[in-house]
């Protein structure tokens, strides 16, 4: 019956024209560029107040937070939550709200003339307006081990990781600013900070110096480089090596904490948008770039929390800018 069924279904459309697939749609009101935490809350709040609204997830939807073990500071969740799968309820939740969301990874962009464009390797999408939350990512050492041990000991945030490893060495890599805050922070859970550093004197203010010079917690090796990390199930070890002398030694440690800067994801927008010398982008009025109708949201501009709550209450900011701005333009 299945084949006769068929068989007849084909006859009588045999004569009809053929039909044309549906056009892709290309146009939206707001473009939001990237899909950690800002681009997500971004997009629940564009799409609730009614606009058509894309997001262009890039090569990792969820941002960092997809490398990431247990979320415990994120509220809403009692128990804590996986990183992943945080990101996952936030895209089903913006997805919920009406969102377009595509997994395609942006190469080029037109914010001279309007609507504005956004390119991927395969389309060109429109805009009426833009945000850019691309985030930014830490800088790392460069070893194997350091990606064999991502979030089994090695940690680029010292407030998101620190209470997991109470009562444990650690070491902190780095000379700067962030270095030293993320060694202070970590003793009020380690028993003993090693602060490793490439240079014979820290690069960080000299309040902070002080600060990490009169904490006893805070244990300094100079002219030292992380060469190797060894462990089983987690991190168990580091190698170092004296940059100088050449001599190795290897410290019994629970976790390492990479603090050498992050990188801004802003080099698509170097041309246009207004960036400042280390490739932040720089904010006009809350979250408006020099470009009217282009705004930015979350890591990609800010420098100093880079926390996942903090990117979406940016996301959120940026949304309701933004329709504040379509608002007055239309």
């Amino acid at each position: 019956m299945m084949a006769a069924d068929s068989s007849a279904t084909i006859q009588e459309n045999k004569g009809d024209p053929p039909k044309m697939p549906d056009k892709k749609k290309t146009k939206f009101d707001i473009i939001i560029i990237g899909a950690g935490p800002s681009g997500y809350t971004a997009g629940i709040y564009s799409s609730r107040a009614g606009y058509d609204t894309l997001i262009l997830s890039g090569i990792l939807p969820g941002g960092q937070l997809v490398n990431t073990t247990e979320v415990e500071n994120y509220p809403g969740f009692e128990k804590g939550i996986m990183g992943p799968d945080l990101m996952i309820e936030m895209r089903k939740q913006t997805q919920r709200m009406g969102t377009t969301i595509i997994d395609d990874e942006v190469v080029d962009v037109d914010f001279r003339h309007k609507p504005f464009k956004v390119l991927t390797a395969s389309e060109e999408y429109e805009g009426r307006a833009v945000i850019i939350a691309t985030g930014a990512n830490p800088r790392k050492i460069g070893l194997e081990g350091e990606q064999t041990f991502a979030g089994k000991g090695v940690s680029y945030c010292a407030t998101c990781d620190g209470p997991f490893f109470r009562n444990q060495e650690l070491i902190v890599v780095g000379g700067g600013d962030s270095a030293i805050e993320e060694a202070t922070f970590l003793t009020k859970f380690a028993t003993t900070v090693h602060l490793v550093h490439r240079r014979e004197e820290l690069r960080a203010s000299k309040i902070m110096q002080e600060r990490a010079f009169n904490n006893n917690k805070i244990k300094f090796h100079w002219n030292q480089e992380i060469i190797d990390i060894k462990g089983d199930q987690k991190m168990r070890q580091a190698v170092l090596k004296n940059i100088k002398t050449g001599e190795e030694k290897t410290l019994d440690v629970g976790g390492l904490f990479v603090a050498i800067g992050h990188e801004p994801n802003t080099k698509l927008f170097k041309k246009q948008i207004e960036l400042d010398n280390e490739g932040y982008i720089i904010l006009k009025n809350k979250t408006h770039t020099n470009i009217e109708g282009v705004f930015a949201a979350g890591d990609v501009h800010d420098r100093n929390y880079r926390q996942a709550i903090t990117a979406a209450g940016y996301g959120c900011m940026a949304a309701i800018d933004v329709d504040k701005y379509l608002t007055e333009k239309s």
